[in-house]
């Protein structure tokens, strides 16, 4: 997340088909190719008049979203937010179906849920729980703990102290190709393609912040 701008799209880490049978091609490709792209312009459409957030990166944006003139603060939070959101959403998946957690991350998830069991649970229903669009967030504060949160439009734990860790897009264009309003069905199918290992990358940066 260290892009600064001009911001690109960068390429999915796996192609649009491995994701199959749970995230399907169609969905991928308009998903990222079409709506993640639309972020990406309007994000530089918004810096390229304002030259003094041009030397920030993505993650500055988004965790500094309140330093911001208040003028764009609001459209840029919008999309730097939806290029931010996106890209995590989608490096946290892999073809490799159906695995769990295992290593640090997989002690936490004990420590803070009793296991992955009740992890999922909790972040099914923090998911589901979502009113229209957003995201719902595996996170580490500042101590470490695991938390489950919700963020609404293009929000980001990172605007609230939080360390993202594993993220699932809950915004309609991310599933009703496949899915239309079974959203519960799509989350079931998002648990079979986690990258627990980028998971567990992302918890190890966080422990060390």
């Amino acid at each position: 997340m260290n892009q600064k701008y001009p911001f690109e799209n960068p390429p999915l880490p796996y192609g649009y088909q491995e994701l199959e049978p749970f995230i399907d091609e169609r969905t991928l490709h308009f998903h990222h190719d079409k709506h993640l792209q639309t972020y990406v312009d309007n994000l530089n459409a918004i810096l390229k008049q304002e030259e003094a957030l041009q030397s920030w990166t993505l993650e500055e944006l988004v965790r500094g979203i309140e330093q911001v003139p208040a003028s764009v603060r609001e459209p840029v939070r919008n999309n730097a937010g939806g290029v931010y959101n996106h890209i995590f959403y989608f490096n946290g998946m892999a073809p490799h179906h159906g695995r769990r957690p295992e290593g640090a991350l997989k002690e936490a998830l004990h420590r803070a849920f009793g296991g992955y069991d009740e992890f999922w649970k909790q972040m099914k229903a923090a998911a589901l729980g979502v009113f229209g669009s957003g995201y719902a967030w595996l996170c580490a504060d500042e101590t470490g703990a695991l938390q489950i949160v919700k963020t609404a439009n293009q929000q980001t734990p990172l605007a609230q102290g939080l360390c993202p860790i594993l993220t699932v897009d809950v915004w309609e264009h991310a599933y009703y190709l496949k899915n239309q309003n079974r959203r519960g069905e799509y989350l079931n199918a998002w648990a079979q393609v986690i990258d627990w290992d980028q998971a567990e990358e992302c918890y190890q940066k966080c422990r060390k912040n």
